[in-house]
């Protein structure tokens, strides 16, 4: 499942990671440290949403 950030619309999908910020493919959003951000606009987890 994708999700999405209601802030600024980046979608992170899980197939993908986020390879800028060391996370690889195949991560879960639940996976994700908590300190994880929105790498297009910094804010947290808590303000995505599933796709």
């Amino acid at each position: 499942m994708r999700y999405v950030c209601e802030t600024c619309g980046y979608v992170y999908d899980p197939e993908v990671g986020d390879p800028d910020n060391d996370i690889a493919p195949g991560t879960a959003f639940e996976d994700l440290p908590e300190d994880w951000a929105c790498p297009l606009c910094g804010v947290g987890k808590e303000l995505f949403v599933p796709e």
